[in-house]
């Protein structure tokens, strides 16, 4: 009878209880208030919470290193869960469930990007009436504005892109036959890529003849672009962290879920990059003043 109680006969996991939901919440909340607190402290204000002036960068700081550790124990504790059984075949549908629901919620932020970026982009003539200080000449690309070349370091990030996507892609296919080898190798190779492809758009950003202050169109092409770089870093070190576990023989070819969400992740950061080389790289320059790179 004992023994019945401690195996359950259904395929359902009861999880231990856990802190990390609590530190978590503390730390979005402390990373939250330090967040107004530093923008406040740029501007040369004071903050006061409770009578005390917290007008600095490091309550921002504090909040993300409670994040960072409540990220780091809630993974730790559902690969110890997965490495002890309880990730049934029940409990691994349900993950992916929850991966593919944060995929969606990933695209409606892009199609917020998207939205602004088409509003302004194909009706200038409205926008220059209701937004004087985003001032477009009635024409999209703002008149005088100098755009980037899509086809010099634009095109070459879709290039870095596209053949990450086929690493990883390699990766996984190694890792489903069973070889570790080309798995830590499509990995390597993919994360090598995703940190080329931040360089990329980095220097891109710090050579750009336009800026995110400027004009509409640099606020919505830095805020498009800029959130699908970030998206990009986060997809990299999520790949390197799979890659850590891949060396680590965390992984095989029937219990690898970890290994499959950053590869969804990281297909969804190539199609959107897609999206974004063909509307505003492509799209939007044609007719535009092409900035020449010397």
């Amino acid at each position: 009878m004992a023994d019945a109680h401690a195996k359950p006969q259904h395929d359902y996991h009861i999880i231990d209880p856990s802190p990390w939901p609590f530190t978590g919440s503390v730390g979005a909340l402390v990373m939250a208030v330090g967040g107004v607190a530093w923008m406040q402290y740029m501007k040369g204000n004071e903050f006061h919470l409770f009578g005390v002036n917290i007008a600095s960068p490091w309550i921002f700081f504090i909040g993300l290193l409670i994040v960072l550790y409540t990220m780091f124990s809630w993974w730790s504790d559902t690969i110890k869960e997965a490495h002890e059984g309880h990730h049934t075949r029940v409990v691994s549908l349900h993950l992916r469930y929850g991966m593919i629901m944060f995929i969606a919620s990933e695209v409606m932020f892009f199609v917020a990007w998207f939205w602004a970026f088409f509003d302004a982009s194909l009706f200038p003539a409205e926008t220059e009436q209701v937004a004087r200080a985003a001032f477009t000449g009635g024409v999209w690309p703002p008149k005088g504005l100098e755009v980037l070349d899509p086809f010099h370091l634009p095109l070459y990030n879709t290039v870095i892109l596209l053949l990450s996507g086929t690493t990883v892609t390699w990766a996984h296919h190694s890792l489903i036959h069973g070889d570790r080898k080309g798995l830590v190798w499509g990995l390597t190779l993919t994360v090598a890529l995703g940190v080329l492809f931040s360089f990329v758009q980095a220097y891109e950003y710090m050579h750009a003849p336009f800026a995110f202050k400027d004009s509409i169109y640099g606020a919505t092409f830095f805020m498009a672009t800029g959130f699908h770089g970030f998206h990009v870093i986060i997809g990299t070190i999520f790949l390197a962290v799979c890659l850590i576990r891949a060396i680590r023989g965390d992984f095989t070819p029937k219990q690898h879920f970890g290994f499959e969400a950053a590869a969804w992740y990281w297909h969804f950061v190539d199609v959107v990059w897609l999206f974004l080389f063909a509307c505003i790289y492509v799209w939007a320059s044609a007719g535009a003043v092409i900035e020449h790179a010397g």
